[in-house]
């Protein structure tokens, strides 16, 4: 009896999904490297075409990633329509300012089918809309996902181990950034908790500056490890009023997040955190920065959110006096040293005391 043959499936048989990455910032390129690693066809926007030839003849991404050599399969332009007339998953870099504007023109290049994934940690200023929110004003799609978790670009560009969180209601939008993303030193987590996780990823920003700002004035590890444990709380707290989990912040995108954003000197929140506590402006901080740090407008957005709706802040509240209106960080490391608030872990008290508490010592917290 003859035997059919069958041939033999090696792993160039298998189509990987063409990926578009828009954005020139230094964690869309670890992401573009990342996945044209994996076997995929990558093609990156950005807007500057100088730093597009120096990409492509170099493989360098001198402004963002210096250290860093590009894959040599990663293709970058300015061309929006070339870079997305294959894709089939788009991951977004692009800094919330930005965004909207960006997800726009890009829009009716889209393939209806295509995952268009944010990995945008801010909060539009008009709208108080997160990243993944504008895309669905946007473009309407089905498959809506939000990257997120301790994820420094220069490490996981440097091969270092790390992993981060999807989230998506859609099944598929997961399991194909998993499988896009995931190598040996990139590990991706999946969740159907979107929002929190895509707040947790804003709000970390906030706390970055203040613990970046403390570390400055020589305040010692006890003071890190009480303002990173109060702001997961003020995390948590703010972003259950607004409709997320408290459990996605015990994971990755939430205190994992934090913890590296509040421990490193390569999170640009937290160095402009630390220069300001030397005693520059916030201007200042932000010109030698020369990128964009999220948190200066994270903070202006949700202080303000807190006390429409009467969230007990008093951290965040006092980082934004420091900011703007000229407080003292030590004057005001004192006040909030000095304030009522009378629990630790307040979901394990019922929830009306833990409210009345805070309504009750919010006003004394702050110097005014």
């Amino acid at each position: 009896m003859a035997v059919e043959h069958q041939p033999q499936v090696t792993t160039d048989d298998i189509r990987v999904p063409p990926v578009a990455v828009l954005g020139g910032g230094s964690f869309g390129t670890a992401l573009a490297s990342i996945a044209s690693s994996g076997g995929a066809r990558v093609r990156q926007w950005m807007r500057d075409s100088a730093l597009v030839d120096h990409v492509n003849t170099h493989r360098i991404n001198h402004r963002y990633l210096p250290e860093f050599r590009i894959h040599p399969d990663v293709v970058a332009s300015t061309d929006l329509a070339w870079v997305l007339e294959e894709a089939r998953l788009v991951l977004i870099a692009i800094p919330s300012g930005g965004f909207r504007q960006v997800v726009r023109q890009a829009a009716p290049y889209f393939a209806d089918d295509a995952i268009l994934v944010s990995t945008t940690k801010g909060i539009e200023t008009d709208s108080f809309l997160l990243m993944s929110q504008i895309l669905e004003q946007e473009t309407h799609s089905a498959h809506i996902g939000v990257l997120s978790g301790p994820n420094l670009a220069a490490e996981i560009a440097q091969g270092h181990l790390s992993a981060s969180v999807i989230a998506s209601n859609d099944e598929q939008t997961r399991s194909r950034v998993q499988a896009a993303l995931s190598c040996d030193h990139f590990r991706v987590y999946a969740s159907n908790d979107r929002y929190g996780v895509e707040m947790g990823g804003a709000l970390k920003n906030i706390y970055a500056i203040a613990v970046g700002m403390a570390a400055a004035l020589g305040m010692g590890e006890n003071t890190r490890s009480m303002l990173i444990t109060r702001a997961l709380a003020e995390m948590s707290r703010f972003a259950v009023a607004q409709g997320a989990s408290p459990m996605t912040f015990l994971g990755l995108a939430g205190v994992g997040d934090l913890i590296v954003t509040c421990s490193s000197n390569l999170s640009r929140n937290y160095r402009v955190g630390y220069a300001m506590g030397e005693g520059r402006t916030l201007e200042e901080a932000i010109e030698a920065l020369g990128q964009v740090a999220e948190g200066v407008n994270t903070v202006s957005l949700v202080v303000k959110r807190a006390s429409e709706e009467n969230i007990y802040m008093p951290l965040a509240t006092g980082l934004y006096r420091v900011m703007f209106e000229g407080v003292a960080p030590r004057d005001m490391a004192t006040a909030l040293m000095r304030s009522e608030q009378s629990s630790d872990v307040e979901f394990t008290l019922p929830r009306e005391d833990t409210r009345r508490a805070q309504q009750q010592t919010a006003a004394r917290d702050i110097p005014t």
